[in-house]
């Protein structure tokens, strides 16, 4: 994915960019220069990983941070030499710093241990209690921000594996990515202070609209 003026960047290996991008995409498998190109390898790279990991989880599953990681090398794997692996360099968007790279790992671990142990398998039965799960486990991975790239759509996937748990359809993520962007990244924020009320009003909104067109 295109870099420039998306992320501040500080350190070597996953900071590569590929040669003749102008330093708008990072360095690939692929040879891939144009940012245009390389969303479109990942989108359609990430709608072939969806429909293989639904049939590979059951309602029964419970997430690890493993899991996790290898969500993310299924999807780009075939994309970047990184894939699957904690990044190694800091990044944050405009003046928001995520996690800081050495502290990942551990973070991750609590990851597991409080929020996935706790809410996977998502097998709860009040809608009430399922935005809640959903919402907290969504905001605190992107928050950790464990890969170089591809955290928010990671935590897509889980968000779609753990309401599959629950009985809902495929989620419909089309409302953050299009009128509600700004209030999807103001509820990332918000979980910050774990408060994670405005994530559950968008989850509201994904799960009514997925609900309506499945």
């Amino acid at each position: 994915m295109k870099k420039n003026g998306r992320y501040d960047v500080s350190g070597l290996a996953e900071a590569q960019f590929e040669p003749g991008s102008n330093e708008q995409v990072l360095k690939n498998r692929l040879g891939i220069k144009s940012p245009q190109k390389m969303d479109d390898v990942e989108a359609r790279a990430l709608e072939r990983t969806i429909v293989g990991l639904v049939g590979e989880y059951n309602e029964t599953h419970r997430f690890t941070a493993a899991d996790i990681r290898a969500i993310h090398k299924s999807w780009l794997g075939e994309i970047y030499e990184w894939a699957g692996e904690y990044r190694r360099v800091n990044v944050s968007r405009g003046d928001f710093p995520f996690a800081a790279a050495a502290r990942i790992p551990a973070l991750m671990e609590q990851f597991e241990r409080d929020v996935l142990a706790r809410y996977t398998p998502c097998n709860l039965k009040e809608r009430a209690d399922i935005l809640h799960a959903l919402a907290e486990t969504h905001a605190e991975l992107v928050l950790i921000h464990p890969f170089r790239e591809g955290n928010g759509r990671v935590a897509r996937i889980l968000s779609i594996l753990m309401a599959l748990q629950a009985g809902l359809p495929l989620l419909n993520f089309s409302l953050i990515a299009e009128e509600k962007k700004q209030a999807y990244f103001a509820a990332v924020q918000a979980g910050l202070d774990k408060n994670y009320a405005p994530m559950e009003r968008l989850f509201a909104e994904i799960i009514e609209r997925s609900l309506a067109s499945s």
